[in-house]
């Protein structure tokens, strides 16, 4: 297929090579020329603009930071025009940005009177899972657009679940990670409190992992530096999922709550605790670092 692919972040760069890998056509962008050029360096094909990547494609794909990048992208902001006037009736656009669910219903239907199918195809699996090709993606949308988009979803992921309607793929999406923050948080105050009383943390995360506390950070994530070589934790935090991001989507999870009027006490605890940590000066950091709150100095 031919594709447009629009982000190329963290998350966004190693998806788009994936595809490339597997033979599909690329065109991409992402406003970074630094992250531009680092994937040119790798073969991916570079377009000049984000408009530009249309020429041809049968089917869109973007990966981006937030609700306002995707509405402005598609729907356009400060009197331009979004990229929904210029896709051909026919193409089928899969938005794996983690957004207001809102915000998602808003594209499909602006997509639906155009002739465009869309999908939200959010993720799981972070950046080791992008370059795997072994994401999790939750979609909301037809399900007969999603089987249209599954060979290139198999391209880039080894788990796709379809949530339901427009938007269920965004709401799946923040349930999981409130649950991540909220784990590792506990995660991290477990580990911080064995330490403090001499336990090796290499031992701790080991009899927690196998026992009733295991959780995918002691799978494989550690936040603590040193247990796991490969997780940011090891690597100065640096790359990962950030805590910004983190606090982000801790924070779409509460407006969905108070919007439904859900009972969501410890995902608004977790999200308090991420603003702290952030405006400690870690929001660029991997959102592991959390466990700086709890460590005893």
């Amino acid at each position: 297929m031919k594709i447009a692919f629009i982000g190329l972040g963290n998350m966004g760069g190693p998806m788009a090579m994936n595809l490339h890998k597997a033979g599909h056509a690329l065109s991409a962008f992402d406003l970074s020329a630094e992250a531009c050029s680092r994937f040119a360096s790798e073969g991916l094909p570079i377009a000049a603009s984000a408009d530009a990547t249309l020429s041809g494609a049968e089917v869109v794909i973007s990966m981006l930071p937030a609700s306002a990048h995707v509405e402005g992208l598609y729907l356009g902001s400060d009197g331009k025009p979004g990229l929904m006037e210029k896709i051909t009736a026919g193409t089928l656009v899969i938005d794996s940005s983690t957004i207001a669910a809102a915000t998602s219903r808003k594209v499909a239907e602006a997509g639906a009177g155009r002739g465009v199918a869309v999908i939200d195809a959010p993720v799981s699996g972070g950046t080791g899972g992008a370059i795997a090709g072994t994401l999790t993606f939750m979609v909301g949308g037809a399900e007969a657009d999603l089987e249209r988009a599954r060979p290139v979803l198999e391209k880039m992921g080894a788990n796709i679940f379809h949530a339901g309607g427009p938007g269920a793929g965004q709401t799946a999406k923040i349930c999981n990670n409130m649950l991540l923050g909220i784990l590792m948080i506990g995660t991290s105050e477990a580990i911080a409190l064995g330490v403090a009383n001499g336990l090796d943390p290499k031992v701790l995360s080991e009899i927690m992992r196998r026992s009733s506390g295991g959780n995918w950070a002691l799978e494989k994530y550690n936040p603590l530096p040193g247990v796991m070589e490969n997780a940011p934790a090891s690597k100065g935090y640096a790359g990962g999922f950030g805590t910004d991001l983190m606090l982000k989507d801790l924070g779409l999870a509460q407006e969905n709550a108070a919007a439904v009027r859900a009972a969501t006490p410890l995902g608004g605890m977790a999200r308090n605790l991420y603003a702290a940590h952030s405006l400690a000066g870690h929001g660029a950091l991997d959102f592991s670092s959390v466990i700086k709150l709890v460590q005893k100095k």
